[in-house]
């Protein structure tokens, strides 16, 4: 149950000529063809550019070195009331850019 015998095959190519007629089926099982072909030859392109981009990454973390030194703790500062509080520079900090206000309205 559930393949398609011989006769059911038969109905359905008749269908089709029906519906399309003689002279247009042969023209859209060859453009069927072609679209297989270029499916299955970019397909096979998508894969050799993975391959070469995964080669690539494995290359790259080779050259990289593997051992970090691991963060330390910033050092605890004790507080008291009524003391001022001074902020401590933080090495390797980045300037934060101010966020450029936008004119669209629909991120309101």
């Amino acid at each position: 149950m559930g393949g398609i015998g011989g006769w059911q095959l038969l109905i359905i190519v008749g269908v089709l000529v029906l519906l399309f007629g003689a002279s247009k089926l042969p023209q859209m099982a060859r453009s069927l063809g072609q679209s297989a072909r270029i499916l299955r030859a970019e397909t096979k392109g998508f894969k050799q550019d993975d391959e070469a981009a995964q080669s690539q990454d494995q290359a790259a973390q080779q050259q990289q070195p593997v051992a970090q030194q691991p963060a330390q703790p910033a050092p605890q500062q004790q507080i008291t009331p009524g003391e001022p509080v001074v902020a401590q520079p933080v090495a390797n900090a980045q300037p934060v850019q101010p966020e450029q206000q936008s004119t669209d309205d629909s991120r309101r």
